[in-house]
């Protein structure tokens, strides 16, 4: 099963802001139940070591939903964040995750969960190499890992080029690494591009 959330190569901390989206007919949470977190993670799992996609497939319907549950609640203060950090106009886009400070502690306490760490292996005849290990269960690693990149990507420039995707009735986020890039994706320009054309021809009408 393959998650309905948008993945659009964007930094893990990104596209878990990005598992709400909306369409004409409302907005969506990908990970409303165990098959939507199983599913975002199985799309996201080779994009870290510390979630292997054969993994996924023995986390049961329990530890699935107390992944969701912080997979949610991590989501909901890094829109906040993100909101915050864009000055984002959306009011659809920021999630009830209160105030700057609770997303702020959210964030860190996601952060220090799950303890992962580096490993040199080193074989004689090989290049060395860089594993990552963790404690406890996979799942709540990488809800770790993706607290603690989103805490390098606030904290450093790239949080300066978040950006929220203004295209009508988008609520996503993207990393602005084109000067000219302006939406989240070129369906969301177009979109923007036919309503500013629709607009200018409805105010000379």
């Amino acid at each position: 099963m393959d998650t309905n959330a948008p993945v659009l190569g964007e930094p893990l901390p990104v596209e878990l802001m990005n598992t709400v989206w909306a369409d004409r007919e409302g907005v969506y949470d990908a990970l409303r139940d165990a098959d939507g977190v199983r599913a975002w993670l199985r799309s996201v799992a080779s994009r870290t070591e510390l979630m292997p996609r054969d993994g996924l497939d023995g986390l049961g319907a329990a530890e699935l939903d107390r992944l969701g549950v912080r997979l949610i609640g991590l989501r909901d203060a890094l829109r906040r964040l993100a909101a915050e950090a864009t000055e984002d106009p959306r009011p659809v886009a920021a999630a009830d995750a209160g105030e700057l400070g609770s997303a702020v502690a959210t964030l860190n306490e996601a952060a220090g969960h799950t303890p992962h760490w580096s490993e040199l292996a080193w074989t004689p005849g090989r290049p060395p190499a860089r594993h990552l290990r963790a404690g406890g269960l996979p799942g709540a690693a990488v809800v770790s890992a993706i607290a603690e990149d989103a805490i390098v990507l606030f904290g450093e420039d790239a949080g300066r080029r978040l950006r929220a995707c203004l295209a009508p009735g988008c609520v996503l986020y993207f990393v602005k690494r084109h000067p000219r890039r302006e939406w989240c994706s070129a369906a969301c320009g177009n979109r923007a591009r036919s309503a500013r054309h629709y607009e200018r021809h409805r105010r000379t009408d």
